[in-house]
């Protein structure tokens, strides 16, 4: 069997493979959105690791037939399996001594004591919401092959979270968080533009 002969069977390997990474990834994304779990994470980000590396490797492409599927999927990896990714690395980083509110911003102790000692302020507000949008984005322009526009994606994130950044927990959790949701996203991203370009 010459090369040629052979393409059309790789690209079909190729294909199912992506398409069995990705759909597990997103389950294990999925299990993981209420409550984070270090383990399942762990595992979605090492088979989103070793799908973009066999991209990156693939002598072929996916089909057209199966290249708007395995897009579809990369996004809702990049959009989905970010949150739980993020609030994993958070966690181990934080040492779970932060605690979250329902948006995904964080409860942190004013900065003068008031008469309530148990008075907490919520900083980085809306947190969720804002990395549904920035990994959008970032996968999204590394898809389209544009991604310098990340950096147009931080500049506005940055921008618009300067004010909160007084607090050390803040800046810790905008830089952690921003990090490991731009890596997760890129790398989604990346598994779709090396698999269909």
């Amino acid at each position: 069997m010459d090369a040629l002969s052979a393409e059309p069977f790789l690209a079909a390997g190729l294909s199912i493979l992506l398409l069995l990474c990705l759909c597990g990834v997103l389950v294990l994304s999925v299990l993981s959105l209420r409550t984070p779990r270090t383990g399942l994470m762990t595992a979605a980000a090492g088979i989103l690791l070793l799908a973009t590396v066999v991209s990156a490797v693939s002598p072929v492409g996916v089909p057209a037939v199966i290249a708007l599927v395995v897009a579809l999927l990369g996004i809702a990896v990049a959009v989905l399996g970010g949150n739980p990714a993020t609030r994993v690395v958070l966690t181990l980083a934080t040492g779970g001594r932060v605690r979250e509110t329902a948006d995904g911003g964080i409860l942190i102790a004013p900065p003068r004591p008031s008469a309530s000692t148990d008075a907490l302020e919520p900083l980085l507000r809306g947190g969720t919401t804002i990395g549904y949008l920035e990994r959008i984005a970032v996968a999204m322009t590394i898809m389209a092959g544009f991604p310098e526009a990340i950096a147009v994606v931080v500049a506005i994130k940055g921008i618009g979270r300067f004010s909160e950044l007084a607090a050390a927990e803040a800046r810790e959790r905008f830089i952690v968080g921003t990090f490991t949701s731009l890596v997760w996203a890129a790398l989604a991203g990346a598994l779709v533009r090396l698999a269909i370009w």
